[in-house]
């Protein structure tokens, strides 16, 4: 992740390029293969719930916010986004990738 974090644009930060470097070289190490992960409830990915060298609340983004109402209300809004465009190619989306679409609830 090379994105943001810990808050909105003025509140949090650019992601930490050393953790962004670390957690690319343990997933191509195959040192991800058999750890746990959580199902993120919004976006629907699977987050490795620790990764060596990085902290772990770097990998919830939720959990770098202090305004946990905000990241939840930011996090829905983005998926809603998501879902609106994809309208444009559903009619030729496999139930798969459907299925695996973001949840704004």
């Amino acid at each position: 992740n090379t994105g943001w974090t810990g808050g909105e644009y003025g509140d949090g930060h650019r992601m930490k390029l050393p953790h962004t470097r670390k957690m690319l070289s343990e997933a191509l190490a195959g040192n991800l293969d058999n750890v746990s992960y959580e199902t993120d409830p919004v976006f629907g990915f699977e987050i490795p719930t620790s990764v060596d060298g990085v902290p772990s609340d770097v990998l919830f983004p939720r959990n770098t916010w202090s305004d946990k109402d905000s990241y939840d209300a930011k996090a829905r809004t983005l998926a809603q986004m998501f879902i609106t465009n994809f309208e444009q190619f559903q009619d030729e989306a496999s139930d798969e990738l459907m299925n695996a679409a973001p949840k704004a609830k």
